[in-house]
């Protein structure tokens, strides 16, 4: 491989908005990163994500092909 081509790796401290930090390696040359969300505090992993249904859209689609299955079962 050629020298010099590659970013160096340093060791990075990672700091959530919710407080909670970890280590991983980044090519962020100040080792710091600042995140918005974590594994923490992030809603699909703490579950506590709602589904936001704007519209009915939902029920429309499972209307729509609720509709096609039927039609497909009575052939």
């Amino acid at each position: 491989m050629k020298q010099g081509t590659h970013p160096e790796y340093v060791v990075t401290e990672v700091t959530c908005t919710c407080g909670n930090s970890f280590t991983t390696r980044s090519t962020v040359t100040s080792g710091k990163i600042q995140a918005a969300t974590c594994n923490v505090c992030h809603p699909f992993y703490t579950g506590k994500q709602r589904i936001l249904d704007s519209g009915g859209r939902v029920a429309k689609f499972q209307a729509k092909y609720a509709k096609a299955k039927k039609a497909q079962a009575d052939k």
